[in-house]
Parts: C-alpha cells; structure tokens; sequence
C-alpha cells in the first residue's frame, strides 16, 4: 500500500513537472508572408466567350497572351514575367512552411474576369496542395471604379510584333487606328466590387467554417457570441455599405477584421475612396460617376471616416481580449520618401514623383491613436519603413511591401515572437524558373519597332538578362529614360546633372587643393567619378527609392561614398535645385531599416538585423 503511494505521489509530481515544463516550451511563432502588388496577368488564359488565345511562341509552341514590351518600359509594372515571379514566390513561402498568406491590394492587372478568374485558380490550387490560407484586400487596380464598366487595352502583343486592342466592347474603340483587327471579349472589363468580392470570396472576403473570428464595420455581433451563420448572414455586400459624402449613394466597403490563427487578429482595411464628380448622372450605379482610388488614405480621411472609428473599436477588443492585431491594406499610411517629399514637391512640382500619393501626416496620427501599432501597405512598389508619432504618443510602423512585378521584385515575412517584439524580413525572388520564356516574343516586336522607325524604340539589351531581378533592374533602367527623365525632370535641371561625369559634378564649386583634401579624408581619388555620369546618379536614386536597403549592394559602398561628397558640395551650389537633388539624395539614401529587422512595440525601437 505505502508502495502504491509513493508511485502514484511519484506520477503526479511528474505529471505536475510536466505541466509546468511544458507552460515554458516556447510555442511556435506564427509567420505571415505578405505579397503585394502582384498584378497578376493571366498570360495563358483563354477567353470564355472568344477564341482566340493570343500568339505561338516561336520557340515552345506555346500560346501566350502578353502585353509587348514597349508598354512594360513605360509602365512602373511588369505586365508579364511577373506570373512566374509569383508562382515563385508562393513556391517559396511553400518551402519556408508559412501557412498565413496576405495579398495587401492590386493582386490584378486591372479587375478583369480573365485575370481575376486567373488568380483565383492558382490561390485554390495552393490552398489544397500545401494548406495555404490567402487574406486579400482591394487596391486601385483590382476595383478600378466601384461598379463594373467596359475597357479596353490597346498594347498586348500580337501577330508579326504588332500591337493588338483586345476590347470588351466594340463601342469602346473610338476612332483608334489598330494595325491588326481589335479582339473582342467580355473577359477584358473591369469588374465592380459585386464581381470581384464575390469571385475572391473564400480570401478573406467573407467568413469561412475555420474562422476563429470575422467581423466587417457593419456587423452587430460581438466576439462572445460569434456564430459562422449569423456572420455569413451579415457579410453579404448589400449589408456593407456606407453614404457617400454630400450624395445619396453608397458604395460598398470591403473591410473585415479575421482571427485565422488563436491570438492573431488580421486587419484588412478596405481603403479605396472614390471620389464623386461634381455633376453626377443621377444613376445608382454609374462607374463613371467617380474618379479611380489611387490617391489612398488622405481621400479615405474625406469619405470613408467610419474606418477610423471601427479600427479604433477593433483596437481596443484586441487589447482587451489579449489578441495580436496586424494591419494591412493597399495604400501607405506614411511617407514613404524617407521624409523628403517637401524638397521632392519643390524640385518636381507638386503633381510629379507620384508626390498626390503621399499620406499627409494626420493620417498617421489618426489610425496610431485609433490603435494600430503595425501596418502593411504597397501601392507604391517599393521597399520602405516609415515610423510616426502621434502628439498624443502613440506609434505607428508602416511597412511598405515590394511589389514583385518592379525592382526589386520581393515579399515580407512577419514573423510574431510576441505581443512586444515582432520581426520583418525581406525576400528577393531573383531567380525564377521560365522568367525569358517570353523573350522570343519581344524580339519579333523588336524587329517591327525598327520597321516602322519608332521614336521610343527600347533597348534590346534588357533580353539579355540573366536573371529576374537583372530583368526587373533593366525594366526600371529603361522606366527612367523612357518615361520619368521626360515626364518628371525639369529640363533646365536635367541638361545641368544628366550628361556631366561624377567628375564635373564634383568640380562644380571647389578648387583643386580642396577637393584633394576632401577626397583624401574619403579615401577616394578623382579617377573614381570619371567613370559615371549624373544618369548613372539618378538612376541609383530610383534603385534607392524603390529597393531602400536592398539597393545598396548592388550600387557598392564605394559609388554611394562617391554620391555622399559630390551631395555635400552640391548643398554649397547657388543653384537651388541642385541644393535640393542633393538633399533629396542623401534623404532617400538614410532610412529606416527596411531589409530584415526586429520592431520592439515595448520601447517603439527597430533594430536592423541586416547583415552588413
């Protein structure tokens, strides 16, 4: 009998041990990878109601509908080569063992059934095969106009290197001159929030079965007492709606709050604001009524006040209820130019550098004292921290996601170490399978722009690339020729910085003796800036724009330590612009740390992770 006690005494202080041992075993820490700006184009796609299935490679045999080459370099996105870059990546969260997916906005090109149609297949296909969960929210491109309406695109690819319209309505051809005769199908239209919610509904749009948790702004059910059914019941779209400012129409918002995994709590803010005309057709559903959602969160503060409310309301149930909450949407909820956007306005203009996309700072201020500590946007196509205080203390970190369709081609992982500390790491996809296969397209392209003797012929030298990300470096290169020297550079600027050597820029204001002093306490010589010319120096600036830390490899120390002195005596200039390029140079080149880095929520710090 004593024996049988001592056992049983025995197996319950081990089962005690146990217990305690196990309440100290970290638990797994929850990974979330986020892609955004994926604009997907359905390149093998076939239309429902057309037969035709876009042009034979020469090379495979293989049918692809592609937009030419041309329109690429004058684009900020790749149109083509960014569907096997996204292939890769979600391969490449299959392989870290990431379950959690978030898709931030424009995961179209442009909302249209065959792209739409395109995207979800492939999410499906990766949620059965692998066990992936898709979280998505809208972007300007995948709701162009909040109701459905005819398009058109005039610059796909087609026979003999010609461009081909593909319509979805022949009344919407205008009087365009088309070398080849326009392909017509409903598959090419912009899709509404109606169509497009409803397609992508089993990502995030509406509530599913393994839910913990899913509420929209206008549910009236609180977490205590959730039910999938009386949840489904309220997530139809008709139920999500709100007045639009100084009308009578409501537009649908597509914002949810879920909880896919016990603790986490995914916020999606729904932050498309369309902006009415003046005079309105009278019509409840006219698309052209309204003017696309590309300026974000300071049109959002006009029309859609009622987020701030609701997020504030999740804010404080998470708190409350011990969850994580991570947000994210489409647009930046801070300045993403490393705080130069007042010297870039006063360079640029003010409608230039995409400068009307810029958040004002009460935006920060609203949604950090609202309760948002962590934001994840894109829209812009870039890599980038921002961090904002508010005057009452609260802080914001908002992190801007790259697309894979610009340079540098890459996705977010978060990953949750705790409530207080939580770390960010950035992954390039610059080795993607197939990423050429379409370059024996563009060379038939190529051969007709020089037939026809076109003024804006690209360089051949981009199907030269030997890899995605030289193919995206390329695809910016060009972008910065093609379009944003022309577009955006005041002229008079532009002949004073774009032809002189690195040297001539650094002569500029200094004599001889001390200019080899300042290059001697540098540990450079003069030779070092003879062998670039002020286009190599803004397009470094574009690399450090877009790619923030991940462009500083590429450019090498020693060229930035370069740009650093010539920036330092070009604020001596009595040129004022220069004085501005120079202090919008060194702005974009000292940011916060946007590559792999830890955010402590306890002491709002990032400590940058990034091996130097």
């Amino acid at each position: 009998m004593l024996l049988k006690t001592i056992s049983l005494s025995f197996l319950l202080l081990s089962v005690l041990v146990s217990c305690k041992t196990e309440q100290h075993l970290p638990e797994k820490k929850t990974q979330i990878a986020f892609i955004a700006d994926a604009h997907l184009q359905d390149i093998f796609a076939k239309f429902e109601d057309n037969s035709y299935r876009g042009i034979k490679n020469p090379v495979t045999g293989e049918y692809a509908n592609i937009r030419t080459m041309n329109a690429q370099l004058h684009s900020t996105r790749i149109f083509n080569e960014n569907y096997f870059a996204f292939l890769e990546a979600l391969n490449d969260i299959v392989k870290r063992g990431i379950k959690q997916v978030v898709l931030p906005g424009d995961f179209s090109d442009d909302g249209q059934p065959v792209h739409v149609k395109g995207l979800k297949k492939i999410l499906n296909e990766y949620s059965k095969k692998y066990g992936l969960s898709f979280y998505v929210t809208t972007g300007n491109h995948d709701v162009v106009r909040p109701f459905a309406q005819d398009a058109l695109k005039t610059d796909f690819l087609g026979k003999d290197g010609k461009e081909q319209i593909i319509s979805s309505s022949k009344n919407n051809l205008g009087k365009t001159k088309p070398e080849l005769e326009p392909i017509i199908t409903t598959g090419i239209k912009n899709w509404g929030y109606k169509e497009t919610i409803q397609e992508m509904a089993t990502f995030g749009f509406f509530p599913k079965k393994n839910d913990l948790y899913w509420e929209t702004p206008f549910s009236n059910y609180k977490y205590e007492n959730y039910n999938y059914k009386e949840a489904l019941k309220q997530s139809v779209l008709e139920k999500r709606t709100y007045l639009i400012k100084n009308t009578n129409l409501y537009l649908p918002d597509a914002s949810y709050v879920v909880e896919p995994v016990k603790g986490i709590w995914l916020l999606a803010i729904d932050a498309n604001a369309y902006v009415p005309n003046e005079k309105l057709s009278g019509q409840s559903q006219n698309p052209h009524d309204f003017s696309g959602a590309n300026t974000g969160y300071n049109n959002v503060l006009i029309y859609k006040n009622h987020l701030i409310d609701w997020v504030k309301k999740v804010s404080a149930e998470a708190g409350q209820k011990g969850k994580i909450l991570i947000a994210f949407s489409h647009y930046p909820m801070v300045d993403f130019n490393n705080n130069a956007s007042a010297e870039l306005k006063m360079l640029f203009g003010a409608n230039k550098m995409q400068l009307q996309r810029v958040p004002n700072e009460e935006v920060a201020s609203h949604f950090a004292d609202a309760g948002i500590q962590i934001h994840f946007g894109g829209h812009m196509h870039i890599n980038d921290t921002g961090v904002r205080k508010s005057a009452e203390g609260n802080t914001l970190f908002n992190i801007q996601t790259p697309s894979l369709a610009a340079y540098m081609p890459a996705y977010k992982i978060l990953t949750i170490h705790s409530k207080n500390q939580m770390e960010v790491e950035t992954i390039v996809i610059d080795k993607v399978p197939k990423f050429n296969s379409l370059f024996p397209f563009y060379e038939q392209e190529y051969v007709h722009l020089q037939n026809t003797k076109s003024t804006s012929i690209w360089n051949k030298e981009i199907l030269k690339a030997q890899d995605y990300k030289d193919f995206t470096t390329w695809h910016l290169k060009e972008l910065v020729r093609l379009r944003f020297l022309p577009d955006d550079f005041p002229p008079d600027f532009l002949q004073s910085i774009e032809k002189r050597s690195g040297r001539e820029l650094l002569e500029l204001n200094k004599n001889i003796s001390e200019l080899d002093k300042d290059l001697k306490s540098n540990y450079l010589t003069i030779s070092d800036f003879e062998f670039w010319t002020g286009f190599d120096m803004i397009f470094d600036f574009y690399r450090l724009k877009n790619a923030d830390e991940l462009a500083v490899s590429e450019i090498g120390n020693e060229r930035l330590k370069q740009y650093k002195l010539i920036c330092s005596e070009l604020k001596k200039s009595t040129d004022p612009k220069l004085v501005l390029w120079a202090g919008i140079f060194l702005k974009t080149i000292n940011g916060e740390p946007s590559d792999h880095f830890m955010i402590d929520f306890k002491n709002n710090k990032i400590d940058n992770l990034s091996v130097k």
